[in-house]
């Protein structure tokens, strides 16, 4: 099955003011959506970030695997790594430092898993037979909560409502769990100082007694505040993830705290594992596909991560629903990742570009498609709208940090910050 075309294309969709250790989301978040497409007539879909930067190595690199077979993913993997040179930005920098292991890894991603799509269509098999079989027939996922302003300022207020308070959280929670049906709940914080979002966690867990509870605040804090807010959460949070920045940093607090710690910044790429294995810095690792090579390389993390006891849990970036069936169909396979997995599904509020009925959240999980390769296709008037709003939305890459500082000058995102 040679590839005969690389359709690659950049859309926009609606995202609401969801509040960071960066800054604020800005109103449209970008993807982009690849189309694999081979001389047998078979097509797969791959979804990555839509930052300009990194939309242009795909399209560079699109060009480059015209002609290969869908099956030499370890020549593939070489064109793109001599194509994407140094390193592709993260300006948001929510997912760790930037390598150049990281940016072949981010780029290869998505052809790898539409070339998987293909490969199970071709068979006839879902995209989780390739990796080994479902150990699990549906994968649970958190409610992701988000501080949050009422709306984008000079917009009318989104029907999430404003979420600045422990009470704004709890409601937010509330709303998800009886829309989705999670489980779990994890809280972004990293926004205000800890002792409020000490305060919004204890909320959640009297609203809602015995959730499993996670709390996210980017590396916003120092060792010392970590430590503290990690005591002051005994037996109440069942792991932190990324209070404070390094390898060196989580370690340093690993050992002073009752809860595992967890990272999707820290640990990144494989050159990491070892050291931060070595000292002991974390006990659950998330894995998104997106930036550790695909599917079959995170599968891989993921046994390495079985030798050395190391928990597993999904990370998760504003998305589609090709991502998202990218993401069942690894949690279904991957037998100790026993974690719910994080999305920002309910925050695109039904957008998407996959035609609807073959993602469905039950119980909080969603059940892994069935059908062969990811299971989902195109919606081609979606896609085209999400293009154009693409053209026409004005941004070109994340930046949380600048579309913060229009309405608070002064923010900073440096870290520490407490």
């Amino acid at each position: 099955m040679i590839i005969r075309e690389v359709r690659v294309t950049p859309v926009a969709f609606r995202d609401p003011p969801l509040l960071n250790a960066a800054g604020v989301h800005e109103p449209w978040a970008l993807r982009t959506v690849v189309e694999v497409v081979t001389d047998e007539g078979l097509s797969g879909l791959g979804e990555t970030y839509g930052d300009l930067g990194h939309l242009t190595k795909v399209r560079e690199c699109a060009e480059a695997l015209v002609g290969l077979d869908v099956h030499a993913t370890h020549e593939m993997y070489a064109r793109i790594g001599a194509i994407v040179g140094d390193v592709v930005s993260d300006l948001h920098g929510l997912t760790g430092a930037a390598t150049k292991e990281k940016s072949v890894d981010r780029v290869f991603s998505t052809f790898e898993v539409a070339c998987l799509d293909i490969r199970g269509k071709a068979a006839g098999v879902p995209v989780s037979d390739l990796l080994g079989g479902r150990v699990r027939e549906a994968v649970p996922y958190s409610a992701y909560l988000f501080y949050k302003w009422a709306g984008h300022p000079g917009q009318e207020p989104d029907r999430f409502g404003e979420a600045l308070d422990p009470a704004g959280v709890v409601a937010q929670a509330a709303m998800l769990i009886k829309e989705y049906g999670f489980t779990s709940i994890k809280l972004k914080g990293g926004v205000f100082p800890p002792e409020q979002e000490i305060e919004a966690i204890l909320a959640l867990r009297e609203a809602f007694p015995g959730m499993p509870l996670r709390l996210d605040p980017n590396a916003a804090w120092s060792v010392e505040t970590s430590i503290r807010v990690g005591r002051a959460l005994d037996g109440v949070l069942q792991y932190l993830e990324d209070p404070t920045p390094e390898i060196s940093g989580m370690a340093a607090v690993a050992g002073q705290v009752p809860m595992k710690l967890a990272t999707n910044m820290c640990v990144v790429t494989q050159e990491h594992l070892p050291p931060a294995i070595e000292q002991r810095a974390i006990g659950v690792l998330l894995l998104d596909h997106h930036y550790w090579g695909g599917l079959v390389r995170s599968a891989q993390v993921a046994a390495l991560c079985d030798t050395f006891g190391l928990e597993l849990s999904m990370h998760s970036n504003s998305h589609l629903g090709i991502s998202l069936a990218a993401m069942t169909h690894l949690a279904a396979a991957t037998p100790n990742l026993t974690h719910a997995c994080d999305t920002h599904t309910p925050w695109q509020d039904g957008q998407d570009v996959v035609a609807p009925g073959a993602l469905r959240f039950e119980g909080g999980a969603v059940v892994a498609p069935t059908g062969p390769g990811l299971g989902v296709e195109l919606d081609r008037d979606a896609l085209a709208a999400m293009h154009e709003q693409y053209l026409t939305c004005g941004i070109t890459a994340r930046d949380d940090t600048t579309y913060m500082r229009r309405f608070e000058p002064a923010f900073s995102p440096g870290r520490p910050r407490w």
